[in-house]
């Protein structure tokens, strides 16, 4: 008897429709986290059947052909050979692009051939149509020996036959025919049957897949020992197994193409994809329209948030307002209102950015868009030491650079992987983004050039611009100092363009604004509590004497006016002495040439944290000096040094925004950097090199513009 949950394995070729499958089945009701003991994303949802029974399924990794190369690979392989006993699945859902067929077939009879419980969930049927194919699903149905059944992620109704099939296996559960798809070579005929006897449960096909990968099995060293001597005694070849076994597939999968299949002449005329990609991915007009889809991007970027933004930055000041008039002056209320509330302001002010900025980044990838930036990119690419796979790594970087570090696993050429995420963190990661959008909002005029060019937008872009350009130096450098000779092919499969599926942009923006709410928020939150203490407390003497020193001062003035002046200078004071002034002093020295005073300082430091704690440690510190109901952004405009001058000028601003830019402000990013390559040698690289560039450029645009 099955347990209440069924779980479900999804897999199948990559592009083949299978995460917008993933994400049309669980909706908003999944989670992601990482196997365990590698660093491969695991996606897992959740979705109701018939009755309250539910179905748990696992998105596992795309994956060609049951033959692993790469990391991600071997984790849906192991799953799929049922040797990972935490990702264990009743049913392998198995997605197939119906435009695409001979080549999806493949992947799919080797599943077939393990003997496991398999639906086939046919996709791409609209695009195969397109195409001028046509698929006889009840034939494939027949001659493949599963259930058949077309799915179109895109359209909600067309999922309930998938469910049905489904919740149909829980009530009869079936047993997968015991015919091979192929026969196996005669001479390992023997030593397929001495596996079986080891393992009396697996089918032919799986006790070959024994012999050939039973290394990267987790056996124990008894069993790796009787495989071994098999291989031995019975003078297995896996190589030419392979070879031969993949002959008789594809010759299998021509017979089932000529019955099933009807496919168009060749010669007929081409699709509008073929079309536009000779336009896309032009050697002149596709950098072009490259360069113009990036300026849209974060021209809409302000253009969309700002209005979101202003609205929740005026809430926020009025909150403020309000607490600050009906609670009394204690320690409490003075946390409340500029510890919690000034950290709350730092994080939700920005989510709609963010955002907008995933939604955008999503349109991109379902548009087919993004997978032709890496065949554009893969040229320049080359010449710096990188090839066209490391485009997407780069490229989630915008997003955030641990993911996008964790994704460099598909490069096989190690000294590209190496490259690429040594290089990646240079890319402006959406933890930039609260930092950039502050400073240029500071100093940046809200300037429209031919009416629809914003000047905030170009500069956002140019600092982005500016990431991408001296990641490609660096590489261009490091490849001389890392001494790799391994020579690396790109091969890349360009899906179709399709419009956006609306519901899964939708959803990707509010898991994103979610992560960034409470991932993020709890360190920020925490972060901006704990600087409101080192703010607002100092060492007892230096506090004893100052209040001393200012109640005088408050007997003796006279006026409203001289209250005022007595309580912002006994504020300001109070600041500079306490733990995190005294600590902000100490490295002001050291960073002065760039023109940040301590309490920038300050916000270096607890930014290491996570960049986008930079908002609320400055929300946090002008609270604690200023306690007024202006927001942030009005605070630091109007912040002075101790001479009087402006602290935010332009040159500062920018000097500030291209540190930020080059700088390695991220502990998690150097952990996960540890984890990929294993040695502190290469994160202790990047955080030096990172940091030093950081300071150098930093204070060229600060001489340059003072």
């Amino acid at each position: 008897m099955l347990s209440k949950n069924i779980h479900i394995a999804l897999v199948g070729n990559p592009n083949s429709g299978k995460s917008s499958l993933f994400n049309a089945l669980t909706g908003l009701n999944q989670k992601t986290g990482n196997f365990p003991g590698v660093t491969v994303d695991k996606k897992t949802g959740r979705f109701h059947l018939s009755g309250k029974k539910e179905a748990i399924i696992t998105d596992l990794p795309g994956t060609y052909s049951l033959y692993p190369r790469r990391e991600d690979e071997w984790v849906a392989y192991r799953v799929m050979m049922q040797v990972d006993k935490t990702t264990e699945a009743d049913i392998i859902l198995l997605v197939v692009d119906a435009s695409n067929l001979k080549r999806n077939l493949l992947f799919c009879s080797q599943v077939i051939d393990l003997k496991r419980p398999v639906i086939i969930a046919l996709t791409m049927m609209d695009i195969a149509r397109k195409k001028g194919i046509e698929v006889d699903i009840e034939g494939l149905e027949r001659d493949m020996g599963v259930p058949v059944v077309a799915v179109n992620p895109r359209k909600t109704k067309t999922v309930e036959p998938l469910k049905k099939l489904i919740a149909q296996y829980i009530k009869h559960p079936y047993i997968p025919s015991q015919i091979d798809f192929v026969d196996t070579r005669p001479s390992d005929k023997e030593a397929i049957i001495a596996v079986k006897k080891i393992y009396p449960a697996i089918g032919d096909y799986a006790a070959q897949h024994y012999l050939i990968n039973h290394e990267n099995f987790p056996l124990t060293e008894k069993e790796q020992e009787t495989i071994e001597q098999i291989e031995v005694d019975h003078q297995f070849n896996p190589s030419k197994t392979q070879a031969e076994e993949i002959v008789k597939r594809y010759s299998r999968i021509k017979q089932i193409m000529q019955q099933n299949v009807v496919e168009p002449d060749p010669l007929q005329k081409k699709l509008f994809t073929e079309k536009l990609d000779n336009l896309l991915m032009h050697k002149i007009w596709g950098y072009l329209i490259l360069l113009i889809v990036l300026f849209l991007l974060f021209q809409s970027i302000f253009w969309l948030a700002q209005y979101p933004m202003n609205a929740i930055d005026w809430s926020f000041s009025q909150i403020t307002g309000f607490f600050n008039s009906i609670l009394p002056t204690t320690w409490w209320s003075d946390l409340l209102v500029n510890g919690l509330i000034a950290g709350l302001n730092g994080i939700l002010v920005f989510v709609p950015q963010i955002m907008i900025l995933f939604g955008l980044i999503t349109i991109l990838e379902d548009t087919g868009y993004m997978a032709r930036i890496s065949f554009l990119s893969d040229k320049l690419m080359r010449k710096v030491g990188l090839n066209g796979k490391s485009v997407m790594p780069m490229i989630s970087g915008f997003a955030c650079a641990v993911p996008a570090i964790m994704s460099a696993r598909n490069i096989e050429n190690q000294k590209e992987r190496l490259l690429t995420i040594l290089v990646t963190p240079l890319m402006s990661c959406s933890a930039r983004l609260p930092v950039y959008t502050i400073l240029i909002s500071l100093v940046v005029p809200n300037h429209f050039y031919f009416g629809f060019l914003s000047l905030q937008g170009l500069v956002m872009m140019a600092l982005y611009m500016m990431g991408t350009v001296m990641a490609l130096l660096v590489s261009y450098v490091l490849k001389w100092m890392i001494h790799l000779k391994e020579k690396s092919f790109f091969i890349l499969e360009l899906p179709v363009y399709r419009v956006p599926r609306w519901k899964n942009v939708g959803v990707t923006m509010v898991a994103k604004a979610k992560i960034f709410v409470v991932d993020a928020g709890k360190i920020i939150i925490m972060i901006s509590l704990l600087l409101w203490f080192l703010s607002s407390y100092g060492p007892s003497a230096r506090m004893k004497s100052i209040e001393t020193k200012y109640a005088t001062l408050e007997q003796q003035a006279t006026t409203p006016e001289m209250h005022t002046h007595w309580e912002k200078q006994y504020n300001t004071e109070k600041l500079q002495n306490s733990y995190a002034g005294i600590l902000g002093k100490a490295i002001e020295p050291g960073i002065r040439p760039l023109g940040f005073d301590w309490k920038i300082g300050i916000a270096l430091i607890t930014s290491f944290a996570a960049r986008e704690v930079f908002v609320g440690t400055m929300a946090t510190i002008y609270s604690v000096e200023d306690n007024n109901n202006s927001t942030l952004q009005e605070k630091m405009r109007n912040a002075v040094r101790e001479d009087g001058t402006k602290v935010y000028t332009l040159a500062t601003a920018l000097s500030l925004m291209v540190f930020y830019v080059l700088a390695m402000q991220c502990m998690s990013t150097l952990a996960v950097v540890k984890r990929e390559l294993k040695s502190w040698k290469w994160p202790v690289f990047q955080f030096i090199y990172m940091t030093g560039l950081a300071y150098l450029f930093s204070f060229l645009v600060y001489q340059a513009f003072s």
